[in-house]
């Protein structure tokens, strides 16, 4: 009886044939780079008396203490740096680092808002001074986002060729903006799955306006938000790693999720930043 296994042909298969030239060589797509991770930050105290950093300790336990609070309860906090010395300054610099999230408040005065390495802890820096912030986001963000630093010329846009979805999408984002409610569903519109012209995006962007607040959060890619100058309607727009957008939408919110630092988060950076606290003592 003959046996029905048969040996499969040679010559087929991966790695069966030579690669001599450089062009027949496969050419693999980059895989995503550059991911932020968490990793402890004990700052160098050499040369510094305990008595020396004492306020900058003193005020770092506060601003864990309040992390775990309103991770547990919600709210915020704020703290001033201001009666601090350039010494106190520099460490808690060291000690907080700069982490995924920052945004920019265009206002008097301008706020350059920058998260730290412990999510839910913000460093805010204006003409006024330099300031802590804890929470979800700092309240400064939400304070007027959309006040209009480029007006929207609203239905006007809309006029010229090549305009195929605009005006529905602008009657829609009206409409629910008109209606808004805190505890209404997040309303949203994707752009990435309507048909649209670049026409469309123009008519969108002048059609809106310009708020007052930008975010942008840095992580396995980056998303950009933009508050527009109609109330509660941001612009959300996901890259990939390679800067690629891939997800483009609308949110009428009164601060898109991306841009907030999570319960969980505020008390795990309370525990970590107590840990760093017993470290550096």
């Amino acid at each position: 009886m003959s046996n029905p296994f048969m040996m499969p042909p040679t010559g087929f298969g991966p790695g069966s044939q030579p690669l001599d030239q450089q062009e027949d060589a496969l050419d693999y797509m980059a895989l995503p780079q550059d991911m932020r991770t968490y990793s402890p930050r004990i700052p160098e105290t050499d040369g510094l008396e305990d008595r020396d950093i004492q306020p900058a300790l003193a005020l770092l336990a506060q601003v864990a203490e309040a992390a775990g609070r309103i991770g547990r309860a919600g709210g915020t906090a704020l703290f001033d740096l201001a009666p601090l010395n350039d010494a106190n300054r520099a460490l808690i610099a060291e000690t907080l680092g700069s982490g995924e999230v920052a945004a920019k408040i265009h206002g008097i005065p301008a706020i350059a808002v920058q998260e730290s390495v412990f999510a839910g802890i913000w460093i805010l820096q204006s003409a006024a001074g330099t300031q802590i912030a804890v929470g979800a986001v700092p309240d400064c963000v939400t304070q007027a986002p959309f006040a209009p630093q480029r007006a929207g010329r609203g239905q006007a846009a809309l006029d010229g060729p090549g305009i195929i979805n605009a005006p529905s999408i602008l009657v829609e984002l009206n409409d629910k903006s008109a209606q808004f409610s805190a505890s209404a569903p997040l309303h949203v519109i994707n752009l990435t799955l309507l048909p649209h012209s670049d026409e469309d995006l123009t008519a969108l962007d002048q059609g809106l306006g310009q708020g007052g607040v930008t975010i942008l959060s840095r992580g396995y890619g980056n998303c950009r938000i933009t508050a527009t100058a109609l109330a509660h309607v941001w612009r959300v727009q996901f890259f990939n790693s390679q800067d690629t957008l891939i997800l483009d939408t609308f949110e009428v919110t009164t601060i898109p999720e991306v841009a907030c630092a999570a319960p969980e988060d505020l008390s795990d950076s309370s525990a970590r930043l107590s840990q760093v606290l017993e470290a550096i003592r």
